[in-house]
């Protein structure tokens, strides 16, 4: 025996650390359509028990994908801040109106701010 290499295998004894989106993952993979949790364990090198653990934890709420941090961007004001008493409605744009023209050559020019029913009031007047 002396100079051999004695070679012991226990299994799977290293821990790892499993996101919540990698347990989610696996989990979803049990419940594809013939999938034994047993098999999806073994492909990912994991315990079935483990994974059963999961799937209850799933099931029960516990294990939920995590929120991305959120992003702060850079803001620039586009033009200077106008005082609390300077608002008012904004005046109307060119681009913010529509022109109607009617079979009998009349036509009506309205802005955006204009409620369908006081088109429809107005566009009956014209034509009655």
């Amino acid at each position: 025996m002396a100079g051999e290499t004695i070679e012991i295998i226990t299994g799977r004894e290293r821990r790892r650390r499993w996101s919540s989106a990698d347990k989610l993952r696996i989990v979803a993979e049990t419940y594809e359509a013939g999938a034994c949790v047993k098999h999806v364990a073994a492909r990912h090198d994991l315990s079935p028990g483990l994974v059963f653990t999961w799937r209850r934890h799933a099931r029960d709420g516990m294990l939920a994908q995590q929120q991305p941090s959120p992003v702060f961007l850079p803001v620039r004001a586009a033009e200077a801040a106008r005082s609390r008493t300077d608002l008012g409605p904004p005046a109307p744009r060119a681009d913010d109106r529509i022109e109607i023209e009617l079979k009998d050559g009349s036509r009506v020019r309205v802005g955006a701010s204009v409620s369908l029913v006081s088109l429809r009031r107005v566009i009956a007047a014209l034509r009655g």
